[in-house]
């Protein structure tokens, strides 16, 4: 058993990372969304989902609605990504603002969520109209903070995206004990809609060097560029060459530039930017390196064929190579069978040495495709229904017996209430109709074991 044997120098691994920004204007999400999350891209083989949606309907009756239930963006994320072994690990909203992470659930034991914090910058400080939301994470040992931000609008504001921005950054470290400033975090994650403008050109130009896919004649007038060129913190952020056309402003439900009296010089307001610690800034696309944590980027992209919304959605692509820092999980899962829907399963499972439990850890039985940790089908309490424990080795029953006959296979997951994250699953396995096992000769239920 991996967690009771001598711990073996981890090998590097890499993970794949999708990032999604997208501001939707208050609709509801198109019926299909496979170009944005590059289902059908047979070449990825994705591990983690980073979602980020700015101005979601937050008007009074959605927002309690959205309390009360999940809200539409969340449910259509999770019902497309759970049939492809995706599980929702955290999510932060504020008003208009979504961030949300999904994993393929074999990373959950080496996924802690260490905390979720919102930020609002709107009228004064105290409104979420404008701001950042942020996910503090510990990824396989290395921290990670990734923030979905609203900056605000015009031209002619700049300088207040760029205090914003810096307030964002300055409010977002956190008081747990033990936990770095933010700048000293492994990988910083930044994006939305930071509203970032293209200055001195005229409209003229501006759509001439869009229709002719020259780009690079914007570039040297983008705002976001122009601040980066002066400020060391900024710089230290890293982008993707600007090679799609600007996502901002478009006619809803179409592929053309604003056409409104107003007729709004389009601009790349869309961001996905990064920062990493633990490597040269200026090597970030060298894939020679043998760094132990390093981010290459694969692809940089609008989606021009959604127009629910005036902004185009934008995607960056990642590989995350990293020699991970946590290499076996803090419990090991191990389901006794054979099994029945009419006996009790019993669950053996071994904790690791530094592994500290607590009376509300719980184990909880789930169906393979689950949306989130809330979809189990049945749960036990770890302490109140333990028969037989050792030094590292603990036995428990869970009750399957109300659980229809289905040809789903099952999984286990253990989660910890001091680390509020899953920290051990079990492999998938089947639970069968009584059927199938031979008749107890005194007809008497006996655990199987």
């Amino acid at each position: 058993m991996e967690a009771m044997s001598p711990r073996t120098e981890p090998r590097c691994r890499t993970l794949s990372i999708h990032v999604v920004t997208w501001n939707v204007a208050s609709a509801a999400p198109p019926p299909d969304l496979s170009d944005l999350l590059q289902l059908n891209n047979l070449d990825l083989d994705l591990d983690i989902y980073v979602i980020g949606l700015q101005e979601l309907n937050c008007g009074i009756m959605s927002l309690l609605s959205d309390t009360a239930f999940e809200d539409p963006w969340s449910s259509y994320f999770m019902d497309v990504l759970s049939p492809l072994s995706f599980v929702k690990v955290s999510s932060v909203r504020m008003q208009g603002l979504l961030l949300l992470i999904f994993a393929k659930y074999q990373h959950l034991p080496f996924i802690q969520v260490l905390s979720t914090k919102s930020t609002p910058t709107g009228l004064f400080g105290y409104w979420g109209n404008k701001g950042g939301v942020n996910i503090f994470l510990k990824l396989y040992g290395y921290y990670v903070s990734i923030i979905n931000c609203h900056l605000p609008p015009h031209m002619a504001n700049n300088d207040q995206r760029l205090e914003h921005f810096d307030r964002i950054l300055e409010m977002q470290n956190f008081e747990a004990q033990d936990t770095p400033n933010i700048l000293d975090h492994d990988l910083i994650l930044w994006f939305g809609d930071m509203n970032f403008r293209i200055e001195d050109f005229g409209l003229h130009f501006v759509r001439e060097s869009i229709k002719n896919q020259r780009y690079s004649d914007l570039w040297e007038k983008d705002q976001l560029s122009i601040a980066k060129r002066h400020d060391p913190l900024l710089r230290e952020f890293q982008e993707g060459s600007l090679l799609f056309p600007p996502t901002y402003k478009f006619d809803k439900n179409s592929n053309n530039y604003d056409t409104s009296e107003k007729k709004r010089k389009p601009a790349w307001t869309d961001r996905i930017l990064w920062r990493l610690k633990r490597q040269s800034q200026t090597d970030f696309q060298t894939p020679e390196l043998s760094a132990p944590f390093a981010l290459f980027l694969r692809s940089y992209v609008s989606h021009m064929v959604y127009t629910i919304s005036d902004h185009k959605p934008v995607t960056c692509t990642f590989d995350l190579e990293l020699k991970p820092l946590v290499s076996a999980p803090l419990i090991t899962l191990l389901p006794k069978g054979p099994c029945t829907m009419e006996n009790d399963l019993l669950i053996s499972y071994c904790l690791a040495a530094d592994f500290l439990s607590s009376p509300w850890d719980w184990i909880g039985l789930y169906k393979v495709g689950l949306r989130h940790i809330n979809d189990y089908v049945s749960y036990v309490w770890v302490k109140d229904n333990q028969v037989s424990f050792s030094d590292r080795l603990n036995q428990v029953y869970i009750d399957i017996s109300d659980i229809p006959e289905t040809e789903d296979q099952f999984l286990l997951f253990y989660y910890s209430n001091n680390l509020h994250s899953v920290v051990g699953i079990s492999k998938p396995f089947k639970i069968q109709p009584f059927s199938f096992l031979e008749e107890d000769p005194l007809d008497e239920a006996q655990p199987q074991i």
